[in-house]
């Protein structure tokens, strides 16, 4: 293994409820390719997240049933944590944000902050519910943007020409929660100073040229207005301010916002803390070698490319203001903000209220894992917005999953297992034989540097190429003919099995659960794609219950490279691999959707 350290740091599903398949396709899988691929590698990584807990939606929900907000919460992290072990995200660590490491973290990056001058006390006009009285956080706020004239700009930025906004900004602005125009009343809050970071942020956005340009563009354009940003909000829900007068306020809180990009640092410590090491942490954060990746949507870029980064900064003493580090030590930056465009379902935008919604859970009690993490991979929104049919669906099941790759496996192993009943011993290779074991045994270093760089969509239809070239190889061959030259049919199915192990290879980042089943059908023991888990753990500090995903990742056999098959390991006939889908299924669905059921 090499000393190279890798942080994944995943983009936190909100727990308001469950997660569709419009969210994991930008934080969720993308993620998890890139993760499985740098421990293939040998590289060492720390995946980490968890559930996003604070804020107005949660109390929203929770008055909706007379719970509390704490009980919103449970409900829905038990609910993603089952989510995303079924569809196969290895996580070193999904925790929550209500844990007492996370409230103690953040608490201190705030302090670090206010010690070199970066946030500042500020009276504001700040938006409340005249019906309940209660705050009203940006984003549930909607108007006319005073920049570009868009109608359904949110308070806190306006999607259409991307400017940042403040909800006393909006022309005709009313409350997406009950459509009462909101009040606007005097409140005292903490600030970030923003503009302190714009020198030390344009240089640090410079030096990322490897990024997806429209990451990079977006982020740059971020420069060009930058305002002081509310670090705390008048809410009795989240993480207290941790100074006199504020600790024991009940309605003041540090934003949501800005606690949740904390909790990647925070979520480190707690994987640290129960390794049994407190300190490991520092080699993901600290390391000048070490790199770190964000993963999410479109709509997080400002705060893990301009807020979170600020935060950094400033927390290091690296802004305008200067500064020393805090009690932690400096801290790295972002290597690269990984930001996905959106996936629409049938030509319409992913909204759970209007019931325009595949939940996560729904789809795997229905299909396999690895057929959505297929369908994300080549067909996702990783530099452009995507639509999600059901007929492109099971087109990509059937036609590549199921007739490409699953039929390669199956008709190699089923002839090897019938005429021998192992690996074939082979006899001298021909140019044909060779060239496509040249092939396969190659593209490791093709795919590997494409997954390097995230360019997923890439990698996995250079993997599928490999795929097609030994099935071309195969038919040409015609082993099946070959029934009186049983030494050159040896040789064909032995050429064909190993390429069978090295396109599962390059596919295991993709198709984990695929994956261990080629690598048991090849005659594998053991485990060659490790699962995550699900683990009930108690808070370290307060003692509170709850389930994180974690794993044993370094048990795993997969290496990215190709490994010799040896023959004489015995063969079963296969069962296959994936799951035809049936024309009926497209018609069902599309049902399913018009009537409004997940």
């Amino acid at each position: 293994m090499s000393d190279r350290h890798i942080l994944t740091a995943v983009a936190w599903p909100y727990a308001n409820g469950p997660r569709h398949i419009g969210h994991v396709s930008g934080f969720g899988v993308p993620s998890d390719v890139f993760s499985r691929y740098q421990r293939m590698a040998g590289n060492k990584v720390l995946m980490v997240s968890g559930t996003d807990e604070h804020g107005t939606p949660i109390t929203v929900a929770a008055d909706a049933e007379g719970v509390s907000p704490q009980e919103i919460a449970d409900r829905n992290n038990r609910i993603i944590v089952g989510d995303l072990t079924g569809l196969g995200l290895s996580y070193d660590l999904f925790t929550r944000t209500t844990t007492a490491n996370h409230a103690a973290v953040s608490q201190e990056i705030f302090l670090g902050l206010l010690k070199n001058g970066y946030v500042f006390p500020q009276t504001t006009l700040g938006a409340i519910s005249p019906s309940t009285g209660r705050t009203l956080p940006d984003r549930y706020i909607e108007g006319t943007c005073p920049i570009c004239g868009y109608d359904g700009a949110r308070g806190d930025q306006c999607d259409n020409c991307g400017n940042q906004l403040d909800p006393v900004d909006l022309v005709n602005p009313v409350s997406k929660i009950n459509g009462e125009t909101p009040k606007f009343v005097e409140s005292e809050h903490w600030f970030l100073d923003l503009p302190a970071f714009a020198k030390a942020l344009g240089d640090w956005l410079g030096t990322r040229r490897s990024w997806r340009p429209n990451v990079l563009n977006f982020s740059v354009n971020l420069l060009e207005d930058l305002k002081p940003r509310s670090y705390t909000r008048d809410i009795d829900w989240g993480i207290r301010i941790p100074l006199p007068d504020w600790q024991d306020r009940d309605d003041k809180r540090i934003y949501v916002w800005f606690d949740a990009v904390v909790g990647y640092l925070s979520a480190s410590i707690e994987w640290a803390r129960r390794s049994g090491d407190p300190e490991a942490w520092r080699q993901w954060w600290q390391s000048p070698d070490a790199d770190a990746y964000y993963f999410m949507g479109k709509d997080n870029i400002v705060f893990h490319a301009e807020i979170w980064p600020a935060q950094l900064l400033g927390y290091n003493g690296a802004g305008d203001k200067g500064g020393t580090p805090g009690s932690y030590g400096a801290l790295n930056l972002p290597t690269e903000v990984v930001s996905s465009e959106f996936l629409t379902m049938e030509g319409k935008k992913f909204s759970s209220s209007r019931r325009v919604v595949i939940y996560v859970r729904d789809f795997l009690e229905r299909y396999d894992a690895d057929a959505l993490r297929y369908f994300i991979a080549v067909a996702g929104p990783e530099n452009q917005d995507t639509d999600f049919t059901w007929s492109e669906f099971r087109r990509r099941n059937n036609d590549e999953l199921v007739a490409g790759w699953g039929n390669l496996v199956n008709r190699s192993i089923s002839m090897a297992a019938k005429n021998v009943g192992a690996v074939p011993q082979p006899g001298d290779l021909t140019d044909a034989d060779r060239d496509l074991l040249a092939t396969t045994s190659g593209a490791f270093g093709t795919v590997g540097e494409l997954l390097g760089r995230n360019r997923q969509k890439a990698a996995v239809n250079e993997a599928m190429r490999v795929v097609g070239e030994a099935n071309k190889y195969l038919s040409d061959q015609a082993p099946w003919k070959l029934k009186e030259d049983p030494a050159r049919r040896d040789s064909v199915l032995f050429t064909a099995l190993q390429a069978i192990k090295d396109c599962n290879g390059l596919l295991s980042p993709f198709l984990p659960h695929a994956a261990q089943q080629v690598h048991e059908l090849l005659g594998g023991e053991g485990t060659w794609s490790v699962a995550p888990r699900i683990e009930e753990v108690t808070d370290l500090d307060d003692g509170r219950p709850y389930p994180v995903i974690t794993g044993d990742y370094g048990t795993g056999q997969a290496v990215w490279a190709s490994v010799p098959i040896t023959p004489g390991t015995p063969l079963q006939a296969p069962k296959p691999v994936f799951t035809k889908l049936d024309e009926s299924i497209v018609e069902e669905e599309l049902t399913r959707f018009t009537e409004g059921q997940p």
